[in-house]
Parts: C-alpha cells; structure tokens; sequence
C-alpha cells in the first residue's frame, strides 16, 4: 500500500452522510471538516444522535460518506477499495468500543493477541508484544485470565492493549468509558492519553463524559452533523 506520509494523520473534507430518503432522511453529518496532526489525542463530544459514532466509522473505513473526502494516514480512503481498507483496518487503525468486544472463551493475553494472529506474526513476537502490551495497561498479572473473569475497567484495559497490537497509527475509540463508573472511566482515559504517548499514535475518542475531556489535546463538538471547536 502506498502512503504519502504527512504531518496530518486524519484529514476530511467536506463529509456529508445521510440516512433515509426524502423528507425521512436523517443528516447524520452536514459538510464536516477536520484535520488531526500526528500525535494528538482528540476528544469528540456531542450528544447522542449528534454523528459521532457515523464520523469515527467513516474515518476508520467502517462505512463510505455520501460525498467528501476522508484520508488517513496519507491514504485517500475512497481509492483503496474493500481490500486496501481491510488492510488499512488491520494494519494501521486500532478500535476501541464501548462494549469491549472481547472474546469470552480467550484469555486476556489471547484476546491481545488476535490481532497479531491474523497478521500471521511469529510466535516468538507475539509473545513478546502481548506481555509488552498487559504490562503496559496493567494488567500482567491477568494474563491467563477470562473476560468474565475481570471487571469492566479490566476489561477495557485489554481492548485497548488489543487495539494496540499491530502498532496502529491511529487510535479511535467510541465511547470507550461508557459502561463504566466515573473514576474508573477517568483512569481508562488517562490510560489512552499514555499510551497514546508511549506509542507515539493519534488518538480520536468519542466521548459524552464532559470531565474526561480536560485530559484530551483537542476537543472538537458535533452538534446537529456539524463541528465546531473548542
């Protein structure tokens, strides 16, 4: 995959995304544009329904705009095509949910591990990334551990350990505190701030936690499709 690179990890230009047609239709977003520097951790915030989730989707290849423009990480999304962006995806991008997303019958250390598997790593390595990883979110302790076995921060702790498998350039999270009480959603926000720098990523999380977003860079709000700076 060719990739320009440039100080901007994500630029979009003009994005509109609707839903439904005619007088039913529902304009998610309404000619967005942003640009996110390499490095930075950016806090979207707005209200439910406000767009955000369409945003992080459409940023992260999860879903194509109705028209504008959207690259990351040098990449112009609408050239790659659904194998590019399934490599983008797997290679470049890591996904952060609200609902954590793990694997029940794995353990945290296999969880981590997913990611490296379907990239076909050495084991050798993937070993060593995934102890790297837990000892990074604190969980080296728990390696051998099930989901059920761990609370919900814990948990969270290694869906993010995970997103971080294959060193991705762009870190996005939706709503990654959102099943969580406020001290620990606040300690899981910390966590992606460091690791952010440890990692030298980008970060994109969306959030409607507004003590969360002191610990960001940037904010950036969507109210109605549209964005406005904090």
């Amino acid at each position: 995959m060719n990739r320009v690179i440039t100080e901007t990890m994500v630029r979009v230009e003009d994005v509109h995304k609707s839903y439904g047609r005619g007088a039913a239709a529902v304009h998610a977003l309404r000619g967005v544009s942003l640009e996110i520097p390499r490095g930075e951790l950016v806090a979207l915030k707005g209200r439910s329904g406000s767009g955000k989730t369409t945003l992080l989707n459409i940023v992260g290849g999860l879903d194509a705009p109705d028209r504008g423009r959207v690259e990351v990480d040098g990449q112009d999304l609408a050239g790659l095509g659904e194998s590019g962006l399934l490599e983008l995806r797997r290679d470049r991008i890591g996904f952060v949910f609200q609902s954590f997303g793990l694997i029940p019958i794995l353990t945290a250390a296999e969880n981590v591990g997913v990611p490296l598997r379907l990239r076909r790593a050495e084991p050798r390595e993937r070993e060593e990334r995934v102890e790297l990883l837990l000892s990074l979110v604190g969980l080296a302790d728990h390696a051998a551990q099930r989901p059920g076995e761990l609370s919900g921060g814990q948990q969270q702790r290694v869906a993010i350990a995970r997103a971080l498998a294959n060193r991705p350039a762009l870190l996005i999270a939706d709503e990654p505190t959102g099943q969580l009480d406020a001290e620990t959603g606040h300690a899981v926000m910390e966590l992606l701030r460091a690791v952010v720098r440890s990692e030298r990523a980008t970060a994109l999380v969306a959030t409607h936690d507004a003590n969360l977003l002191d610990l960001a860079d940037r904010v950036l709000e969507l109210r109605d499709g549209e964005i406005i700076e904090h």
